[in-house]
């Protein structure tokens, strides 16, 4: 099943983005690219809210945010309620946060994963279900406000 996917992060995150990019439409997926167009130093809240909004809309099914670390963008799209960003590093971490935790936003740290890593976690990102059952009730506790 075709999905939208949103796709961003920063200049740290260029390279990985324009490469799952292809991966995604190779996938026959619809790709919505939030930035950045460069890796030329950018701030990346600027296309991290944006993507993040686009989720939560629903015009976008998922989103995946790449970055040096995962860190500050895990960070940023976590801000808003609906949004469940999950930092993974390893397509095992990936499953999980779909299966257990309902994640929305795959981040993905650039400066730490081999581009097939990267490649691996998106896939098993996007053909994970959510388990539901004992883990839905956990998840409705999330959102704090």
């Amino acid at each position: 099943m075709a999905l939208k996917i949103a796709i961003g992060g920063d200049h740290a995150g260029y390279t990985y983005k324009n490469m799952l990019k292809e991966v995604l439409a190779e996938m026959g997926h619809q790709v919505q690219d939030f930035g950045p167009g460069s890796e030329a130093s950018v701030d990346y809240p600027d296309h991290v809210h944006p993507l993040a909004k686009a989720v939560v809309n629903k015009e976008a099914d998922y989103g995946i945010l790449i970055c040096g670390s995962g860190n500050g963008v895990a960070m940023t799209a976590n801000k808003y309620q609906e949004i469940r960003a999950a930092l993974c590093w390893l397509p095992e971490l990936a499953k999980l946060a779909r299966e257990h935790n309902d994640a929305n936003i795959l981040c993905i740290p650039a400066r730490f994963v081999s581009e097939d890593v990267a490649k691996e976690m998106v896939r098993a990102f996007l053909s994970t279900a959510f388990e539901g059952g004992r883990h839905q009730n956990r998840v409705s506790k999330i959102a704090a406000c």
